[in-house]
């Protein structure tokens, strides 16, 4: 009997030395979705600060062909990732996030300067019940909407962006496929995600009263900045940092 005991009492000191408590839960794995006018290398400086804290980053090259196509591409690149993604959106791709983000492996949802529809909405709705409609926006003969003078370019989305670097993202910017903005959300994933937004406040893009309206809207917790449209350009740090919260709070979240 006494040997029985102390046999357990034995078993039970190895279990209780060898056990580990449970380490916390942690978001590494960060998805970029760039917006209209621009491609992935408009991330750059806000990756590889990310890169630095050890967080694993992939910017998705959107197509901007279509929503439809914008949403593949992301969800070709979360299929790539672990169970736990932070996706982050910028302008546009507030919509691409807001239908990729339904994906299981995401657990929360960060917007910059974004369009944010709600379920079966588009763009072109959103807009247009924001009174906010996309003025000047005139397809080519392909369908294609570009904003490729550096001139227009750096008056409405990088005010705050050197010329030089404002010329570079005018050549590499993708053009937009027009008929994109009339594409609707199925599902909003920010009914079910926790979500953040980033409100930049000397925006000649997105008005920041339909910023603000929205971080009212889908529940959002928020900072502003005083930037133009391109704060991942212009303000690449402090972008980087809100990301990291979010990163933060997303893995602290059930």
């Amino acid at each position: 009997m006494k040997l029985s005991v102390a046999f357990a009492a034995l078993s039970l000191f190895a279990a209780l030395a060898t056990a580990r408590p449970a380490g916390p839960r942690v978001v590494k794995d960060i998805v970029l979705v760039h917006g209209a006018f621009a491609d992935g290398s408009s991330w750059s400086e806000v990756t590889a600060l990310l890169q630095r804290k050890g967080y694993n980053v992939t910017a998705v090259q959107n197509p901007l062909t279509g929503l439809a196509d914008d949403v593949a591409a992301t969800r070709r690149v979360l299929e790539r990732k672990g169970d736990s993604v932070l996706l982050v959106g910028h302008s546009w791709a507030g919509a691409v996030i807001t239908e990729a983000g339904n994906a299981p492996n995401v657990k929360g949802l960060v917007y910059l300067s974004a369009l944010v529809p709600d379920s079966n909405e588009s763009v072109a709705e959103l807009l247009t019940r924001q009174k906010a409609p996309m003025d000047g926006m005139q397809p080519d003969a392909n369908g294609l909407v570009w904003l490729d003078d550096a001139g227009a370019f750096g008056k409405v989305m990088a005010g705050d962006v050197p010329l030089a670097k404002v010329q570079l993202l005018a050549a590499a910017q993708q053009p937009m496929a027009a008929r994109a903005f009339e594409e609707k959300v199925t599902h909003a994933a920010w009914h079910d995600k926790p979500s953040w937004y980033l409100v930049t406040e000397n925006d000649n893009a997105l008005a920041p009263r339909v910023q603000r309206w929205t971080v009212q809207n889908i529940g959002a917790k928020s900072i502003a900045l005083r930037s133009s449209h391109m704060s991942l350009v212009s303000h690449p740090k402090e972008v980087a940092a809100f990301i990291e919260r979010a990163a933060e709070a997303a893995a602290a979240t059930p």
